[in-house]
């Protein structure tokens, strides 16, 4: 059984690390953190969203962070006010996770590497792992159990990949990356010519799948090969679980896409957006930067920078909800109108 590291902190020393003011007792020490609704004696937890600040006057938290000063709350609670109350508690979650982040190093005996191979120093391959010819590892990359790479994969220093995960031809990792179980990376696009009434003739997929630096690929995510260049996710790039990325489909930094999204092939996606859940994206469309889909929209136009859109096909947001308010009553209006008819032919 492995033992974790106990966090021990005081609100003297969160609020002087954060810039944080103590409200209450300065040397009232936490050895966790917590939600606010279940906190016990001697956690930490925060305030950010208005709707959970009933839980002000019973929770056991030791210390809550928030970001103004509260009138009411638990005569036990030690209030810090720092800018943004999740921001910090995020980083200290962190810093708690680091503690207690499992090390692993060396080869496990079972894995099967080809002698072509370059693995540098400080790089963990699990039980079971197969690496194939002129693959090359760089240093404080973890490869976890059943994973398969094959020829001429790159991975970049201090990727993780966990267990499950299959890199195919070509596929190229960037520095830092974390690449969750059941990830398959380079796997053939969707390419097919349809010939009449006989078996469409699938198009040969010979690019590849690059990752820039920090790309974070949630579980049973799936990103295929070009047919020719390159699929790209640029620097920063997190995708929940269970999202498709075809192939030659480029992605801006930083931008974030939630589970069960669908993305196909050719499209381009510019920086720093936000793609919600159950998004779907058809192909050869140019999506700009700083953009916002909600979730289950169908996107089937360019989009331009700036936008915020919803509804399939999607637009304005705004609108949507306009016309979502006419939409609903429609029933209602329909009955209406037919009591007109009727009341008229009498």
């Amino acid at each position: 059984m492995r033992n974790f590291a106990v966090m021990k902190l005081t609100a003297q020393e969160i609020g002087k690390k954060y810039n944080g003011k103590v409200v209450g007792s300065p040397s009232v020490v936490i050895n966790q953190l917590a939600k606010i609704e279940s906190a016990p004696k001697g956690s930490l937890t925060f305030l950010a969203n208005s709707k959970y600040e009933p839980f002000l006057k019973t929770t056991q938290a030791s210390i809550v962070l928030v970001n103004q000063k509260q009138k009411q709350f638990s005569s036990n609670t030690t209030l810090i006010e720092v800018e943004d109350p999740y921001k910090v508690f995020c980083q200290l979650l962190i810093e708690w996770a680091n503690q207690n982040k499992e090390i692993q190093s060396g080869i496990h005996r079972t894995a099967i590497i080809d002698d072509s191979a370059k693995i540098e120093g400080n790089v963990y391959v699990g039980p079971f792992v197969y690496i194939g010819e002129n693959c090359k590892i760089h240093e404080n990359v973890s490869i976890g159990a059943y994973s398969y790479l094959g020829n001429d994969v790159h991975i970049g220093k201090g990727s993780v990949i966990h267990q499950r995960v299959t890199l195919l031809k070509g596929t190229q990792i960037g520095n830092e990356c974390i690449l969750h179980s059941g990830v398959v990376i380079g796997s053939d696009g969707f390419g097919f010519v349809a010939q009449g009434k006989d078996t469409a003739i699938k198009i040969p997929q010979v690019g590849n799948v690059i990752l820039g630096d920090k790309v974070e690929i949630g579980a049973n995510s799936t990103i295929d090969r070009a047919t020719l260049g390159n699929t790209i996710l640029h620097d920063g790039v997190k995708l929940d679980n269970l999202v498709q990325i075809a192939h030659n489909v480029e992605i801006g930094p930083r931008t974030l896409i939630a589970a069960q999204s669908g993305i196909a092939g050719s499209t381009k996606i510019g920086s720093d957006c936000v793609i919600g859940g159950q998004v779907g994206i058809i192909g050869h469309l140019k999506l700009g930067d700083n953009i916002k889909i909600q979730g289950q929209t169908g996107v089937i136009n360019n989009v331009p920078s700036g936008s915020t859109i919803q509804g399939t096909p999607g637009f304005d947001f705004r609108s949507f909800y306009k016309s979502y308010t006419v939409f609903k009553n429609l029933p209602e209006l329909k009955n209406k109108v037919e009591r007109v008819e009727k009341n008229m032919k009498l």
